[in-house]
């Protein structure tokens, strides 16, 4: 028998659009982050969210909680036959195993830790420019996905002049690239470029680690406050009517269920331009041309 928690979450996670990628594979565009969570506190965190509705975990080697989340997925059922394509998993390669024998011992590690057969999508976590490796990388996760153990090949971090180098020296644009992206660093020539090419965007820190939601001298508020709904999920809707994917993070069930509830209402034109207005100069984050999350 369904419970009524079932129904909610079912229904929960019917509400969250489909983004196709280029690759014709679909991902839901809500999904939740688990960056700097610990492996011992990741596995209730994901199972909750889970219950809530999500059905998008985005994850990392670097994130040190992989076991974790691999725990999670065996004991809500997901990594089962009957639920686990109802479910899209990314994780992302430690920028130290970089390579192409060196990527392809990372995966086993990596979806054993997970306790997967797949994942839906594996990525580049930052191109390492000094360090240039990615073409290498990528022509493993080629092998991996020609395999059937990756569905969708992604990038983090990755710049114009990065995309144009993968391209150059493997013949392919990735599905995704996941870059920081919020109203005060909007990054609009990435974004252009990635459309122009057909990239679909994912943004992280979409509230800039909560510091946006006080952007704008009380605008986010403002906004808020005229649609009964937070300050983070006026935020979290502009990025959605903007075809972004989003990965917010959070630990709290409250906060949990207000991130994934964005489709209850929308944003005059006037309300999306005054976001649009925020954009400003500084990142929150590490320049992809000098950093490695090694």
């Amino acid at each position: 028998m369904i419970g009524t928690s079932d129904l909610a979450a079912a229904a929960a996670a019917a509400s969250v659009p489909q983004i196709e990628l280029n690759d014709g594979n679909r991902i839901p565009q809500v999904g939740l982050g688990v960056l700097r969570i610990d492996d011992d506190d990741v596995a209730p965190v994901v199972e909750t969210a889970l219950a809530i509705g999500y059905r998008h975990i985005d994850g990392a080697a670097g994130y040190n909680n992989e076991g974790g989340l691999g725990r999670a997925f065996a004991e809500s059922g997901f990594n089962t036959e009957q639920k686990r394509g109802k479910l899209w998993v990314t994780t992302k390669l430690r920028d130290s195993e970089q390579g192409y024998d060196s990527a392809l011992e990372a995966f086993d590690r990596q979806i054993g830790l997970l306790q997967l057969d797949y994942v839906d999508m594996y990525m580049i976590h930052w191109p390492t420019p000094f360090d240039w490796r990615s073409a290498d990388t990528w022509k493993a996760f080629v092998k991996l996905r020609d395999e059937g153990r990756v569905k969708t090949l992604g990038v983090c971090n990755f710049l114009p002049e990065h995309l144009e180098r993968l391209h150059q020296e493997t013949g392919e644009w990735p599905a995704v690239n996941q870059i920081e992206l919020h109203p005060t660093w909007q990054q609009r020539d990435v974004v252009a470029f990635c459309k122009e090419h057909g990239i679909a965007v994912e943004a992280y820190s979409p509230m800039a680690r909560g510091a946006d939601l006080n952007a704008g001298d009380g605008v986010i508020a403002k906004i808020a406050s005229a649609h009964n709904v937070s300050p983070a999920q006026v935020i979290l809707r502009w990025h959605i009517e903007n075809g972004t994917i989003i990965i917010p993070k959070s630990v709290h069930t409250e906060r949990l269920k207000q991130n994934l509830d964005l489709f209850g209402f929308a944003l005059t034109l006037e309300e999306h331009a005054a976001i649009d207005a925020l954009d400003g100069p500084k990142r929150a984050g590490h320049d992809p041309r000098t950093f490695s999350y090694s």
